[in-house]
């Protein structure tokens, strides 16, 4: 007879089998009938020149949907968003974009001027995240973050890899709360923590005035290259963004200024300051330099087939008569070079300041339904000249840097001035 203790050992043997058996049998029956939250629609794909083989793609699908270990892990519409992004990534464009809902409606409320962050434009260059410009008056002015400063870390994590609608992701959020970032100014070796706390942020488009030489504070007026000049005035307008606001703000201070100038004859000239600022929509770049030229082109798009438009301007300038000054650094991008561009090519306007940003494509944004965006690289534009900045930016008549040892004083507004009143 075979021993108690071996008996009893060969029933739990038998009985751990058995449990495994039928375990094993269970999940792989629950796996196998398993459908999850994926329920394709709309499979047909629309016309199309481009030949693609699918069957990779819906092979994934499939091996998510049945072989994954976390069945409620699987969320239909992430794996759609994915997917999307990465087919849009893979072009390598970062001004090509989809963008989901809540990023969708984040970047809408950008432009309608209201949002809530940090108020700093971003973007990458050459792989990684730099602040294209900080807002005026943004809380990220405000810590000290600046135009051509690259973000490493995000609240200690770093960004190395992730894409710019992540980074934005990470660094936006609501009125209150902090951000820590580790940036790195253009001329420094080491990288500085800087805590922001994110705020509501207002973007006005416009600021602007008219002084003498010796009222304006940011500059040393008691230089010798003013000397004799100190009574004379200069009008001073300061644009941040080409948003949904602009047009109406621009037009309200041009007919101001207008009336001004005219009653006003010792006013030597007007200064365009376009630093930081990150652009906006190309009719509004337009509808800007129209303001300057009296006539010929504002800017020409360049399409995929090589077939160049002209954007003329309107013709119903109120400014066109005055001396122009544009001021532009390493901010100004996209419809801010469009404008400083058409001034500087139509002789129109000397540029005084840092080389600018060099973004010299267009984007079509479409809303694709349920809240989700696409912007879509469809154009180049280039200067009236047929001048290309992309990654090249606009190189200024007068390379003037600010004194960082010396943050009050203006030193590219104030060579803006010397220029005018000469």
């Amino acid at each position: 007879m075979m021993p108690q203790r071996i008996r009893f050992i060969l029933i739990v043997l038998a009985a751990l089998l058995i449990g495994y058996t039928v375990g094993v049998t269970k999940v792989n029956w629950e796996w196998k009938n398993f459908r999850p939250h994926v329920q394709v629609i709309n499979k047909e794909p629309p016309p199309s020149l481009m030949t693609a083989d699918f069957s990779q793609f819906w092979t994934v699908l499939s091996k998510i949907e049945t072989n994954y270990y976390d069945k409620k892990a699987i969320d239909s519409q992430k794996l759609l968003n994915g997917a999307i992004m990465g087919m849009v990534e893979s072009l390598d464009d970062p001004y090509t974009v989809y963008l989901p809902p809540k990023e969708n409606t984040d970047f809408k409320q950008s432009l309608a001027g209201q949002f809530e962050g940090i108020g700093a434009e971003l973007s990458i260059k050459e792989q990684q995240i730099i602040v294209v410009a900080p807002l005026d008056g943004s809380p990220a002015e405000r810590a000290g973050v600046k135009a051509g400063d690259a973000i490493l870390k995000v609240n200690d994590e770093s960004i190395a890899g992730w894409t710019l609608q992540e980074a934005v992701d990470k660094i936006r959020g609501p009125k209150g709360t902090e951000v820590k970032l580790a940036v790195l100014h253009k001329y420094d070796t080491k990288p500085t923590d800087v805590k922001i706390i994110r705020d509501t942020i207002q973007v006005k488009s416009l600021v602007s005035w008219t002084k003498s030489v010796k009222e304006i504070d940011a500059i040393n007026s008691k230089s010798a290259s003013f000397s004799g000049q100190l009574d004379d005035k200069v009008t001073y307008i300061r644009l941040s963004q080409f948003g949904d606001t602009a047009n109406k703000e621009w037009t309200d201070v041009a007919i101001k200024l207008n009336q001004e100038l005219q009653q006003q004859k010792d006013v030597r000239g007007i200064i365009l300051d376009l630093r930081n600022n990150p652009g906006g929509y190309l009719t509004d770049a337009v509808y800007i330099a129209s303001e300057f030229v009296k006539d010929g082109t504002a800017v020409m798009q360049e399409n995929k087939n090589g077939e160049r438009e002209a954007f003329a301007v309107s013709g119903r300038g109120m400014l066109t008569n005055m001396p122009v000054v544009v001021l532009l650094n390493g901010g100004s991008a996209s419809a801010s070079e469009i404008v400083a561009g058409a001034l500087r090519d139509h002789k129109r306007a000397e540029i005084v300041g840092e080389k600018s940003f060099g973004k010299g494509t267009i984007q079509e944004a479409e809303d694709l339904g349920g809240g989700a965006g696409l912007h879509v690289t469809i154009a180049k534009w280039l200067t009236p000249n047929g001048t290309w900045v992309h990654k090249e930016g606009l190189q200024p008549d007068y390379v003037i840097s600010l004194d960082p040892g010396d943050p009050a004083r203006d030193t590219q507004l104030e060579k803006a001035v010397e220029v005018l009143v000469k």
